[in-house]
């Protein structure tokens, strides 16, 4: 492989088509729609073979979309939003059109959802044994009281976006220890995703280098977070890969690992 060969695997990234309805919560609302004959252009444009659809904010539980995608592009797996009392049955359904987990869009939700009291305790040991995973996007400085909640049910994790670990959103540091700590006992899983929404861009590369260091490549992923939705003007699908390629990992080997890692994970 070469050392400038772009990532086996993008985890994370999103679409829409122009009728989705956004939910009345919507940050922000598009005027433009990203489906997924787009987003698979932008993977073949720059070389990258297969892609992860994380749910988004914007559309809530709307998932019909990302399901008529999964079931006809089995190069892609995906994330969804649910109701937490969400039957069995339905997920399991959910899961054989290649969901993999339920994402946890919880940023700025206030007061938290208990994960140790129903109905996520039975949502949570559902997954588990559908061997699927909670998908948590938070500010790093909540990230202590989700990961400990979701410990006990033997649930995987993956935690979005380097884990929010700036100091804004995470003052004390508590968040990135939380996560480190997680990820090094095997408990979870981070995207270096979203890279490009760091303020100071040296800030996800010394991320990187300590979960390389203290949590290993098989616990990463890359993802772009396409279609850059507040940044489409500055951001294009090949600067994700420059960045990540040049800043976050600029060890080709460490890449290798880690796209080893994201296809085992959602394909293997």
């Amino acid at each position: 492989m070469d050392d400038a060969a772009p990532p086996l695997v993008d985890a994370h990234a999103h679409i829409w088509s122009a009728d989705m309805p956004y939910v009345p919560s919507a940050w922000t609302r598009p005027d433009y729609a990203y489906p997924v004959e787009r987003y698979l252009a932008d993977l073949d444009a720059n070389g990258v073979r297969y892609g992860v659809i994380a749910a988004a904010s914007l559309f809530g539980t709307h998932a019909d979309y990302t399901l008529a995608a999964l079931r006809t592009h089995p190069r892609l797996r995906g994330t969804v939003i649910v109701d937490p009392a969400i039957p069995a049955a339905e997920l399991g359904a959910m899961r054989d059109a290649g969901v993999v987990g339920i994402r946890l869009q919880w940023f700025f939700l206030n007061p938290l959802p208990d994960l140790r009291a129903e109905p996520y305790r039975t949502l949570l040991s559902r997954l588990r044994d559908l061997d699927m995973h909670i998908h948590i996007n938070v500010e790093g400085a909540r990230l202590p009281e989700l990961l400990a909640a979701a410990g006990p049910s033997g649930v995987r994790v993956v935690v979005d976006h380097f884990g929010w670990a700036t100091p804004h959103l995470d003052p004390e540091g508590a968040g990135e220890a939380a996560l480190l700590r997680a990820a090094g006992d095997g408990r979870c899983w981070v995207k270096l995703s979203a890279g490009f929404r760091y303020p100071d861009p040296a800030t996800p590369r010394a991320l990187a280098e300590r979960l390389i260091r203290q949590a290993g490549t098989d616990r990463l992923f890359w993802g772009s977070d396409a279609p850059f939705v507040g940044r489409e003007e500055t951001t294009t699908y090949a600067d994700t890969i420059r960045f990540y390629r040049q800043s976050v990992v600029p060890d080709a080997e460490a890449r290798r690992a880690i796209d080893r890692t994201a296809f085992r994970f959602y394909f293997g």
